[in-house]
């Protein structure tokens, strides 16, 4: 019954307004009357700005996670790619796989943290000019950095399981063959 009545509310509203203009109209001809509004309608128009602004910003920041798994993974891909006589030579001598992928892994883990140490450090420096941006949120919350280090984290993780999986699959003969 309340999504009805939510929904017939507007409706009703729209459908007097004209009738509530002429009769005002009629009753003080002198007096202009102004366009009505909703306050839904008001409200929407006060906050457009900043919704457009919060997306405008939403889609940058998804941008860059994009490109920061693009570029993890092209550097990783290079390393791999250097280091493929070396992973041959390893499972010649009875290297695992597994060890493989976690050797390439700790090597992403490596860069991605000392990325994150650094890009922390001047989020954190940079905080006051996204001031005005925030609402409810402190500049330096705790749980916000959290959040963005652990995400990019698993983005780097993922972008790196790949050239790492095919690391670990290079051939020992292929590979000693190649250098």
């Amino acid at each position: 019954m309340a999504v009805f009545v939510g929904s017939f509310i507007p409706f009703f509203v729209e459908s007097v307004i004209p009738s509530l203009r002429s009769a005002v109209q009629q009753t003080f001809p002198d007096i202009v009357v102004p366009e009505a509004q909703t306050f839904e309608d008001m409200f929407n128009t006060l906050i457009a700005q900043r919704k457009f602004n919060m997306l405008l910003l939403s889609l940058f920041g998804v941008l860059g996670v994009v490109i920061a798994a693009v570029g993890i993974y092209g550097v990783m891909a290079f390393v791999v790619d250097q280091r493929t006589t070396e992973f041959g030579i390893r499972m010649a001598l009875g290297a695992r796989r597994g060890g493989i992928v976690g050797m390439v892994l700790r090597r992403a883990a490596l860069y991605v943290g000392t990325g994150l140490v650094v890009g922390m450090g001047i989020a954190i420096g940079m905080s006051t000019i996204v001031k005005s941006f925030l609402f409810n949120v402190a500049p330096t919350e705790p749980l916000v950095y959290i959040a963005i280090a652990v995400l990019l984290i698993a983005v780097a993780l993922v972008a790196a399981l790949v050239p790492a999986l095919r690391g670990s699959r290079v051939d020992p003969i292929v590979a000693l063959r190649s250098s």
